[in-house]
């Protein structure tokens, strides 16, 4: 561990105090989570996957929470489910191989901005376990 000092606003410290107190934490504690969400390691995901995340820290809770219902269009969901399937029974022509892929991305995308922002919540001191029953 190494130590820090920061001199930060009033107004800043005040906010961070009161998530810390939300959630019965330290403000030192609530400070190195927000900064681990806010520098993650630059190896740990896919450049798309990272960008994809990394404004979510700044969010307000309401965005996150819209963020975290967020679904994959029906259209989409629809058609990646119907590829997953085909593939199981038969198997996939060319086309629909690399049909696959960017929906599959794509459905991924969505799941790790709806774990990010519920994980965001949580450490905000907000009761996410409701997202779980959601598809």
């Amino acid at each position: 561990m190494q130590t820090l000092t920061l001199n930060v606003p009033g107004p800043l410290y005040d906010r961070l105090k009161h998530r810390a107190q939300r959630s019965n934490r330290t403000v030192e504690d609530e400070t190195i989570d927000l900064l681990i969400a806010l520098v993650p390691k630059a190896d740990d995901l896919p450049v798309d996957l990272a960008e994809a995340i990394s404004h979510l820290s700044v969010l307000e809770d309401g965005s996150l929470w819209q963020a975290a219902h967020a679904h994959l269009a029906p259209e989409d969901a629809s058609r990646l489910e119907e590829l997953h399937r085909k593939r199981q029974r038969e198997g996939l022509d060319d086309a629909e191989a690399l049909e696959l892929p960017p929906l599959v991305r794509q459905y991924e995308r969505f799941m790790l901005v709806r774990a990010q922002a519920a994980a965001l919540l949580k450490q905000r001191g907000h009761d996410v376990s409701g997202l779980l029953n959601t598809p």
